[in-house]
């Protein structure tokens, strides 16, 4: 019965083991490319809304910023649950691959 058991077992995981690899290396791949053009994009936004507000400031723009909120409310409030739809419907399409590329991206996420 004990020999029986590693050869069960290696037939259940050998399978799974080019997806979960691949899952995790595109994963860490993904969560260091969000990183760093995360960053990037929090620089280039950050300094946007400087200029507008010392565009604002010398009078040479005025900023409408009622507007602005009548405008992106409703994609505010019902991003989220739209977001997390859509992302449990991707991370649960192909199970080993998704977790092992969730895991890889949290990898990824915590690099340096």
């Amino acid at each position: 019965m004990s020999a029986d058991l590693p050869q069960s077992f290696s037939n259940v995981i050998l399978p799974l083991l080019p997806p979960l690899s691949l899952g995790a290396l595109l994963g860490f791949a993904a969560g260091y490319a969000v990183k760093f053009v995360g960053r990037i994009a929090l620089i280039v936004a950050g300094l946007l809304f400087v200029a507008v507000q010392l565009l604002a400031y010398f009078d040479l723009v005025s900023v409408n910023w009622l507007r602005l909120e009548t405008i992106s409310s409703p994609l505010l409030q019902n991003g989220p649950q739209n977001a997390w739809k859509w992302l449990t419907g991707v991370l649960t399409l192909n199970l080993p691959f998704s977790g092992a590329f969730v895991g890889g991206l949290l990898l990824g996420l915590r690099r340096r």
